[in-house]
Formats: structure tokens, C-alpha cells, sequence
């Protein structure tokens, strides 16, 4: 058993308190502020959006067309009854003018849809691929913390709204715009400004009324999205724990707690419908005025002589072209704020701080062989309250393993989590090979390490795939060597789908014993020079546990190895056994000298062979 060097105490400061968990900001960024942060995803597609422009233009050039074609046809009509002009010439002509402007709005506005897809759908991948990226780069704090139905929601939400915002902004407000400056021009130059200033004040009414009315209304959009998100969750968060309902027979409870946010939704969302009725109520008495007056002007100005009918018609279908999309703006602005309201949302989790981050320019982990791994005076708490490592110093020598044994609440898995980096210490090093975990990108000291958890999590998805998931890319042949090794193979052969047989939400059709071998499989086939065997065989039965601790022992040859175990027997031949308590490290030792001492060890090896939980 080769020999643990004398490890120096050095001392890096006292620990400090526990990094606070980064909150939501209590008030929502301002909607130019979200587009803003839009902007930059569409401009990867700038020349799409250009030629959507482009064609967005020209499909209002050739609406506007169509009410002066229609003028041309209508004065037309008025030469001679019987004159061959009137029947074939002008009328043929203006018809098939107009049928070609109709025809030409229609393709124009396809065209414009087909040509910006791309980019609208490009925007939202991109987006929604970051967010994903993002999530996955948050401490495991967060993640411990979140409510995983309220946030997937919001994801949903925002992707969703991003299409629609801009499909909303560019091809309804936009086009509306256009459409009404080229009427206004063709109003002012063709009759008194009366025609033009009418429809501005129209205009400004109906914008004033719908803004107005509309920010107003926002408050109740959120409310909705915040009961709808917590809904989703508690019914989520229930799903998953269906065995626990089921246990404590709470399901009618279940459904009272889903049934209040239910509730809270329904009231929201009754606000946020009685406000649109007096929303739309008063835009359409803006738009009745506005027409009205428009239409009191053209009679009067052909009544006087001063208009034709053509330019009553005109007038007429282009305020009907006006404000059938009016209308519908107040609809479309609604829809952009809620819109703007989701992809805040998620531009909030997008700014959500990393807790544990790479340092800029941070190397990879170096490593050419078993390294060894050193926590030197390690100071750590999840809580400032309540510390959880104080002090603790050891090393793992290259090819050597070390066990931790102790009560629960010692703070022996929080040594694997601090190995892994999900959290960094607040005083003392943790080191792997020399290296400063901090250090190191987090990409390359994950692949140099292998866990067994204790709580063993598999995705929805095939045994084989499990596996695969320690090496992707294995071959089939890889992963039944790795089942062999884990003892499992022999079960998995005999099911009717071998490899192939679904595990369920979170492995659940297999039993606590087969997740954990699953879990030893996919390990064995990462292959990493660092192991970490946290209760890996807690959920065995004893003849598959020693059967299984002979292949650990044999794969944790020449790898240097953690083990944190309950079960005294898993660990007699560790190279090293550090019993905690307290988040400190009051015993170390070989498993026979630390009998020999007659300590914490001995009592604890003591009172689990009088309760046979040792196995011997």
C-alpha cells in the first residue's frame, strides 16, 4: 500500500460568506430596451430584411394604386352611353390594370413572407438555442432553486413571441404607416387640406386612445403570465412526484393547490378581457368619427362641383384600406407589448449572472497521467448561516483512494460538488494535478471526472442511450462492455427490447438497484482519470454489491479515486479513510488502524455489524 506524503497546512483567508443568489430585477426593462436586444439576431439576416422591405414597399405602392385606379375607372364611365371607347378601350384597360394591382399586392406580400421567414425563424433558434446554452451554464444553485414548469414556460413564450413580434411590427405597424403617409400624400395634393387633417386626427386619436388604454392594460398581462407560469409549475413539480402524491394520497390537495392558480389566472385574465372591450369600444366610435367625417366632405365637395364621383369612391376605398388595418392595430399593438413582456422574460434568465464562471482566457486542465488531487484548508457554505466545511485538508495521490465516511450532514457529497466546481470555495484551494480548479475552464476538468451519484437521475430514453451518454458516440459493443463490467448486461439482455427498452421520466420503470448499475455503466465508459463513487452501491443488494465493489476496485486501479460512502465495508481497502463531523475531518487513517485507535471509526464499524448493515 504505498504511502501518503505529510500534506502542508496553508492557510488562504477566512472563509466569506456565501455568494448571494442573483434575483430577478423587480422591474421590467423598457420595451425599446428588450428590441434592442432583438435587433442584433435579425441583423445576421440583414439582407433579408432588406428585400423584405423592399417588397413591403412595393405591395403598399401597389394597394394605394388600386383606389386611384378604381377613381380613373368610375370617371371613365362617364363618357357617351354606347361609345366604343367607353366599352372597349378604357374600361378593358383599367380593369385589367386593376385586377394586375390586386394580384400584384397579394404576390408582393407572399413574396415578403417567404423572403423574411428565414430570418424570423433564424432569430427565434438562435435565441432560444442561447437561453438553452445559458441555463446550462448557471450554478447549481440555480438549478436546485427553480421552478422547472414556470421557467420552461417562459422559454416557450418568449420563442413564440419573438416570430410574432416581428411579424407584428414590421409587416402590420410598419405597413400601416407606409400606407397611410402615401394616402396622406395623395390627399394633400389632390384636394383641400381638410382631407388630409381629418384622417391626422383620426389617426392621432385612435394611436393616443390605443397607447394609452394599452399600457394600461399591461399590468394585467403580467399578472397573468406570473399565475399562468406558477400553474404550470405546480402541476409540473406534481407530475414528477406523482409516487409521492400517490404515497401520501394527496391528490385532491394537488388539485386544490392547481386549482388556486387556476383561479388567480382566471381573475387576470377576466381584467385583462372586460379592459379590451373598452379598448376596442373606443376605437371603433374614433374610426365611425373619422369616417363620418371624411365621407360628409367628399359628398359636400361633389355636390359643390368641386369633386368628381371617382374621387368620392376614392376617398371612400381609401379609408377603408385606412382603417380596416386601424382596426386591427390595436390588436397588433396588445399583441406586441405581451409579446415584449415574454421575450423580457426570457432575456431575463439570457441575464441572469453565472455564479461559477471560467476566468477570462482560462487554460484547459493538463494532465498526463492519475493526477493528484489536494483540498487544502477548504472553507465552503451554501448558507453564510451555516457553514458546512471548516477547514478541511487532505489528498488523493495519483492512483490512490481515498474514502469519506461520516454522518449525514458532515459535508462529505459537498467535496464532489466542490471537485466538479458547481460551486467555488470561499476560502482554501481545491486543486487537481497542482491546478487551481478556479482556474481551469470548466469543460476540461468535468471531462477528467467520473461520478456515480448517490441519487441516480436517467433521461427518458433507451438503456443504451444512458449509457452512451458518459462517451456519446460509443459503439453499441463499448456500451455492452461497459453493462458487463456494471453487471447489468445479462438484465438487459433478457428484456424484451434489450438495449432499446425505454427508461421513463427520470428512469422510473427501472428499480433503485438497476439505476444505480446504469449509472456505473455510463461511468466505466467515460473513462476518466479522476472517480467519484458517492454511495454507488447504496441501492444494491448485498451479493450485487460485492460483486460490483470488485469491479470498482478493479476499474479504480491506477485512478485516483474519491469515495464517499455510508457502508463501512465498501471502503476497508481505501488507501486512506477520512471519518467527518461538522465539516471537519476528526479522523484519518487505514481501515485497520483507525480500529485500532478505538475512535469515531471503530464505534461506527461497531454499530453497523450489530445491525448486519456492513454485510458481514
Amino acid at each position: 500500500m504505498p504511502t501518503l506524503p505529510p500534506l502542508p497546512m496553508r492557510r488562504f483567508g477566512p472563509a466569506s460568506a456565501a455568494p448571494p443568489v442573483p434575483s430577478d430585477p423587480a422591474a421590467r426593462r423598457t420595451d425599446w430596451a428588450t428590441l434592442s436586444r432583438l435587433l442584433p439576431y435579425l441583423w445576421q439576416y440583414r439582407l433579408r430584411v432588406l428585400v423584405a422591405i423592399v417588397l413591403l414597399v412595393g405591395a403598399k405602392l401597389a394597394n394605394v394604386g388600386v383606389p386611384l385606379l378604381l377613381k380613373q375607372l368610375i370617371d371613365a364611365m362617364t363618357v357617351p352611353p354606347g361609345s366604343p371607347a367607353a366599352l372597349l378601350v378604357v374600361p378593358v384597360g383599367l380593369l385589367l390594370a386593376y385586377g394586375a394591382l390586386r394580384l400584384g399586392n397579394s404576390l408582393l406580400n407572399e413574396l415578403r413572407e417567404l423572403v423574411f421567414a428565414k430570418a424570423t425563424h433564424g432569430a427565434a433558434r438562435s435565441i432560444a438555442l442561447k437561453t438553452f446554452e445559458h441555463l446550462h451554464a448557471l450554478s447549481l444553485r440555480f438549478h436546485l432553486e427553480r421552478q422547472t414548469g414556470g421557467m420552461t414556460r417562459d422559454i416557450e413564450r418568449g420563442v413564440r413571441g419573438i416570430e410574432s413580434l416581428v411579424s407584428f411590427a414590421l409587416f402590420n405597424i410598419a405597413a400601416t404607416l407606409i400606407e397611410v403617409l402615401l394616402v396622406l400624400t395623395v390627399l394633400a395634393t389632390r384636394f383641400d387640406a381638410w382631407f388630409a387633417g381629418i384622417t391626422l386626427a383620426a389617426l392621432f386619436c385612435y394611436i393616443a386612445w390605443t397607447v394609452w388604454v394599452t399600457e394600461w392594460r399591461i399590468q394585467f398581462r403580467v399578472q397573468a403570465n406570473q399565475f399562468d407560469s406558477a400553474a404550470h409549475g405546480k402541476a409540473i413539480d406534481s407530475l414528477l412526484n406523482y409516487e409521492t402524491v400517490k404515497y401520501f394520497n394527496n391528490e385532491q390537495f394537488e388539485a386544490r393547490r392547481y386549482d388556486e392558480s387556476l383561479a388567480a389566472l382566471r381573475r387576470a385574465q377576466l381584467k385583462s378581457r372586460s379592459t379590451l372591450s373598452l379598448l376596442n369600444a373606443g376605437q371603433q366610435l374614433i374610426i365611425a368619427t373619422g369616417l363620418v367625417a371624411m365621407l360628409w366632405r367628399a359628398t359636400e365637395g361633389v355636390a359643390a362641383g368641386r369633386m368628381t364621383l371617382g374621387d368620392l369612391v376614392m376617398v371612400n376605398a381609401f379609408m377603408i384600406q385606412i382603417y380596416i388595418p386601424l382596426n386591427f392595430l390595436g390588436v397588433v399593438y396588445r399583441e406586441i407589448k405581451q409579446n415584449l413582456t415574454d421575450l423580457d422574460k426570457m432575456f431575463t434568465l439570457m441575464d441572469r449572472p453565472q455564479e461559477v464562471a471560467d476566468a477570462p482566457g482560462a487554460p484547459a486542465l493538463q494532465l498526463s497521467g492519475p493526477p493528484a488531487v489536494r483540498f487544502e484548508d477548504v472553507r465552503f457554505a451554501y448558507e453564510p448561516a451555516r457553514p458546512i466545511l471548516q477547514g478541511v485538508s487532505f489528498e488523493i495521490p495519483p492512483g490512490c483512494t481515498v474514502a469519506v465516511v461520516g454522518p449525514s450532514g458532515a459535508g462529505k457529497s459537498t467535496l464532489s460538488r466542490l471537485l466538479y466546481r458547481f460551486y467555488d470555495v470561499q476560502g482554501g484551494r481545491v486543486s487537481i494535478a497542482g491546478q487551481d480548479v478556479r482556474g481551469v475552464t470548466q469543460q476540461s476538468l468535468r471531462r477528467a471526472i467520473g461520478i456515480v451519484p448517490q441519487d441516480t437521475v436517467l433521461f427518458n430514453d433507451s438503456i443504451a442511450y444512458n449509457i452512451a451518454y458518459g462517451r456519446p458516440g460509443a459503439s453499441r459493443a463499448e456500451v455492452e462492455q461497459a453493462a458487463r463490467a456494471a453487471r447489468i448486461h445479462d438484465f438487459i439482455a433478457a428484456l424484451p427490447q434489450g438495449y432499446d427498452t425505454q427508461v421513463g421520466e427520470r428512469g422510473l420503470k427501472l428499480s433503485g438497484g438497476e439505476k444505480q448499475r446504469v449509472a456505473i455503466a455510463r461511468t466505466l465508459l467515460k473513462d476518466p482519470p479522476v472517480l467519484i463513487f458517492d454511495e454507488a452501491t447504496s441501492a444494491l443488494d448485498s451479493a450485487n454489491e460485492r460483486a460490483i465493489q470488485a469491479e470498482l476496485r478493479a476499474v479504480a486501479a491506477g485512478k485516483t479515486t474519491l469515495v464517499i460512502a455510508h457502508r463501512l465495508s465498501t471502503v476497508v481497502d481505501a488507501h486512506e479513510i477520512l471519518v467527518m463531523d461538522a465539516g471537519r475531518i476528526v479522523e484519518r487513517g487505514t481501515h485497520t488502524a483507525l480500529l485500532a485507535a478505538g475512535g469515531r471509526y471503530a464505534g461506527m464499524w461497531a454499530l453497523q455489524q450489530n445491525n448486519g448493515e456492513n454485510g458481514l
